[in-house]
């Protein structure tokens, strides 16, 4: 199997379990939004709380390479946890939204 094929059977799931769940509060959707290349992942919320609107990215993954770079991560374990536990090692995730002089401290991978 070929990198993104392998990323994409990994990514794709943990998103939609978060894209699945219910938001109770408002009118507010949740949608898991996935590039035709399956290089990009987009964890997007839009819609209307309390008359005020939402539209946001919520997490943003890009496979570039043989790396997972996580753009944007607003989960509040974060999305690197889930990664981890379904098996992609440390030096294959990049936590881009981390200035670079930043990720050599992180114990993931650089870029």
């Amino acid at each position: 199997m070929d990198t993104i094929a392998q990323y994409y059977s990994t990514i794709y799931p943990i998103l939609k379990e978060y894209a699945d769940l219910p938001y109770r509060f408002s009118e507010v959707e949740r949608r898991l939004i996935v590039s035709d290349d399956k290089t990009h992942y987009l964890f997007m919320t839009w819609g209307y709380q309390r008359r005020r609107r939402v539209h946001g990215c919520i997490v943003h993954l890009e496979v570039v390479g043989d790396k997972i770079w996580i753009h944007e991560d607003g989960l509040e374990d974060g999305i690197a946890d889930d990664l981890l536990r379904a098996g992609i090692p440390k030096e294959k995730i990049v936590l881009g939204f981390h200035p670079p002089e930043v990720r050599p401290h992180t114990g993931f991978a650089v870029g």
